[in-house]
């Protein structure tokens, strides 16, 4: 008793207390708190990358917070599909300010565009990289196919052509071509939106929808093209419309030729 009385009176004794009782506290805290998965575990890695990323390649123009800056929008709530579809593209990191950003070679890796992405997620709840049963065209039925095209000549054709070769717009601005286009990069400029485009949320346009209009492009571009030169895929009011000029004008051309020939031969 006297020896534990001593002890406790030493000098070190609350020290050695209060360090004792932390760590049964931690150690509790251990037992009792929620273990993260090894899901959750590979998202903080990934987002913590992301950040890093971001904060060397996209802070400049998008601010450290992807707040936006005067060289840049803000990425608050752009969500993921967003900055798969930039980055995925090729459009993102901008080389420059252009009144379109066209599409280029992509410098990144998938692993390091999902990486960014799910950072960009974080700032505010936006569309996310959606599965590939959302945008995938495999199974579709002749029916739906068609579907897809009168969806596409309503809602798309005036800016992308009837095929989706793309077209000119006001302001030195343009509607890409769908051609070469990704499924999924087709999906996420639907949810997303970018640049002039408009945005259609899945309350406008389901899943379903989104995948009959890329069964109906990709049935469009494995057609044949047994008219010749498909002059930009632009349709046929255009293009019968250059037919017109240049075959008809053309032939004027060769018509008044010959007669001021044949006048100067009399």
């Amino acid at each position: 008793m006297k020896f534990l009385t001593n002890l406790r009176r030493h000098a070190a004794a609350r020290p050695a207390l209060l360090i004792l009782a932390l760590l049964v506290v931690g150690l509790g805290y251990s037992v009792v708190s929620p273990q993260q998965s090894s899901a959750e575990t590979e998202m903080t890695q990934q987002i913590e990358e992301g950040k890093a990323l971001f904060d060397f390649t996209c802070s400049s123009c998008h601010g450290l917070g992807g707040e936006g800056t005067s060289q840049g929008p803000s990425l608050i709530g752009v969500g993921a599909a967003a900055v798969d579809f930039q980055m995925g593209t090729g459009r993102m990191p901008a080389a420059r300010e252009q009144a379109q950003l066209p599409s280029r070679k992509v410098n990144y890796s998938q692993e390091q565009i999902e990486a960014v992405a799910a950072y960009v997620a974080t700032l505010g709840a936006g569309p996310e990289i959606p599965a590939e049963s959302a945008y995938t065209p495999e199974g579709l039925t002749e029916e739906e196919i068609a579907r897809g095209g009168a969806l596409f000549r309503a809602n798309c054709s005036a800016c992308h052509g009837i095929v989706g070769g793309g077209g000119a717009m006001p302001n030195g601005k343009y509607a890409p071509s769908l051609v070469e286009t990704d499924a999924v990069h087709i999906y996420e400029a639907v949810r997303t939106g970018p640049q002039q485009m408009p945005t259609f949320s899945k309350d406008v346009m389901p899943d379903e929808s989104v995948r009959e209009i890329i069964g109906y492009l990709d049935e469009a571009h494995e057609q044949p093209n047994y008219g010749g030169l498909t002059m930009g895929d632009a349709g046929p009011v255009s293009e019968g419309f250059w037919a017109f000029i240049l075959g008809i004008g053309g032939l004027a051309i060769v018509a008044t030729w010959i007669a001021k020939k044949g006048a100067r031969a009399r």
